[in-house]
């Protein structure tokens, strides 16, 4: 009779997996279709895709009036506001799919003496978002022990005797 109930919880389980999985192709297409857009002080519009990727960037009509510099700075903020924004609602679309796994039974609720496995995942660190300064003054890589090849003629695959 134990073995039934096993055998029940083990399909339920089953079968909320495969709605894991449904759910997150719907989420997948969702999210290739996820833009987001900002604007900083009417000097620019950037939109961004759900990968980060700039899609889309207008002046806006006191562009004209704003320096290099100025425009530079407001395209680069516009753009990180953008990307935070399309973080925000990509995760959003995930939380669904987060509740539900939490939800789900472990692993060691169905098969008793079997340790739940929870791979750690490395976290990544946080990217920059400043430029990086290049320095100048690098010094360049140069190699001296090194030979000169020249190929001989007529001994490759491209010499007419084949």
């Amino acid at each position: 009779m134990t073995n039934e109930y096993a055998k029940a919880d083990l399909e339920h389980v089953l079968g909320e997996v495969q709605e894991q999985f449904k759910a997150i192709a719907e989420i997948q297409q969702a999210r290739a279709r996820l833009t987001a857009s900002a604007s900083v002080r009417k000097l620019a519009t950037v939109t961004v895709n759900a990968n980060g990727t700039v899609v889309d960037t207008k002046f806006g009509p006191h562009a004209e009036d704003a320096s290099l510099n100025e425009l530079a700075k407001a395209v680069t903020e516009a753009a990180q506001q953008a990307v935070t924004e399309v973080t925000k609602l990509g995760m959003e679309l995930m939380a669904p799919v987060q509740e539900r796994q939490a939800r789900l039974p472990k692993l060691s609720d169905l098969l008793e003496g079997f340790a739940d496995v929870k791979p750690q995942a490395p976290v990544a660190p946080p990217v920059t978002m400043v430029p990086l300064a290049v320095d100048a003054e690098e010094p360049v890589m140069e190699f001296s022990d090194v030979e000169t090849f020249t190929p001989e003629r007529g001994s490759g695959f491209t010499d007419s005797s084949w």
